[in-house]
């Protein structure tokens, strides 16, 4: 018995010395539990709640094996206290290719979209500009982001002009964007596969092809034939003559509604022309030179060839009255002549081939010399006389 007491203390002592150590242990273990911050973080998006000693937000990183890189975005800052319930987010950055102005860069972002990725690289764009993503892409690693500028440039459509906005682009896609058109014939000025540039002028001519249909008058001929049995100068009239008419079809192009080019497809006879047919007399006899006029013999007087125009009485800036007074108009059957009176004397009787008789009634500015300008009352037949020369007989 009493070695038995012995053994008993000293089994209790050591249960006791151990119990102790265990308390201790889990006291020390609770109060350092006890000492840590409840922390909430958000690790590239994802939020996840942590406990930790650490003083700072880098400290509390690195104890996460978290490597912030200069360019990374920390909220709080990274030298911030670290306490209870404080928001820790943590974004890594991501390579940007930036292309704007021809030129290319790269850049480190942490933004989201296309939208804040130039807010934070504070690049200045308008709505003109154009984007390549659109700005509510979501932002990823090795994202290429190109921003073409946009200019002012001076667009011609049809002959209206007016002055627009475009980005670097060929003329061909300029021209869809700004929703115009092209027709079949249409030419474009720079051609489709040009670059647009600043103050350039893209200019679409219109072109339409058409067909047009004309009818035009044809002009009888006067078919003059000799008479023996008519006096010398005397004229009949055999057939009238009635002008015809054609009609002509064409293929006209037009460039912005004004035509450039006509071309001759067919034609066709509508009204056949008649032409008038007139017998000259040839016998030799005493003719009256006008009304009233006395009679007197075609082989007297003095020959000379001479250059004949001819005229009615109204024409353009005509009284229809002669110099001498005889009213054209009251006597359209009259045989008269315009002279110069140096070489013809006024009131001379005169026999003019291929005219007749008539007698020289009137002077005109532009009649000097050896000319002579024959009346008619058609316009039709003073346009046949035309110019040509004449022998002309001044019988007194």
């Amino acid at each position: 018995m009493k070695n038995l007491i012995p053994k008993l203390g000293k089994k209790r002592m050591v249960i006791a010395i151990c119990s102790a150590i265990l308390v201790s242990t889990a006291l020390g273990i609770l109060i350092h539990q006890g000492t840590k911050h409840t922390v909430t973080i958000m690790l590239d998006g994802k939020k996840e709640v942590v406990r930790t000693h650490a003083a700072t937000v880098n400290d509390m990183l690195k104890d996460l094996e978290i490597t912030v890189q200069p360019a990374d975005y920390v909220h709080p800052s990274g030298n911030s206290k670290v306490e209870d319930n404080l928001e820790v987010v943590w974004k890594p950055a991501q390579k940007i290719t930036l292309v704007q102005d021809e030129e290319t860069e790269e850049v480190w972002s942490t933004a989201d979209t296309v939208e804040e990725f130039l807010k934070e690289q504070d690049l200045e764009v308008n709505e003109k500009d154009k984007i390549t993503p659109s700005k509510n892409t979501k932002m990823e690693a090795n994202m290429e982001v190109a921003i073409d500028k946009a200019f002012s440039l001076k667009l011609v459509v049809g002959g209206n002009e007016k002055q627009v906005w475009s980005t670097s682009t060929t003329v061909a896609d300029f021209l869809k964007q700004q929703g115009v058109k092209l027709n079949d014939l249409d030419r474009v000025e720079p051609g489709l596969v040009e670059k647009v540039e600043a103050k350039n002028t893209v200019n679409v001519i219109r072109i339409e092809k058409v067909t047009d249909v004309v009818e035009e008058p044809v002009d009888f001929a006067v078919i003059t034939k000799k008479d023996d049995s008519l006096s010398k100068g005397k004229e009949n009239i055999v057939k009238e003559g009635k002008d015809g008419l054609i009609s002509k079809k064409y293929e006209v192009i037009k460039e912005n509604g004004k035509e450039v080019k006509r071309k001759l497809l067919s034609e066709k006879v509508v009204n056949k022309k008649q032409d008038k047919v007139i017998t000259v007399g040839t016998k030799t006899t005493v003719a009256q030179a006008s009304r009233g006029a006395s009679n007197v013999n075609s082989t007297s007087g003095k020959e000379i060839y001479v250059s004949s125009t001819a005229y009615t009485a109204s024409c353009k800036g005509c009284s229809g009255v002669t110099s001498t007074g005889v009213d054209l108009k009251s006597n359209p059957d009259a045989k008269i002549i315009a002279v110069d009176p140096s070489v013809i004397p006024m009131g001379s009787k005169v026999y003019v081939e291929g005219y007749g008789y008539a007698v020289a009634a009137d002077k005109g500015g532009a009649i000097r010399g050896n000319r002579i300008d024959v009346f008619f009352s058609s316009k039709n037949d003073a346009y046949r006389w035309g110019v040509k020369k004449v022998k002309i007989r001044v019988l007194n």
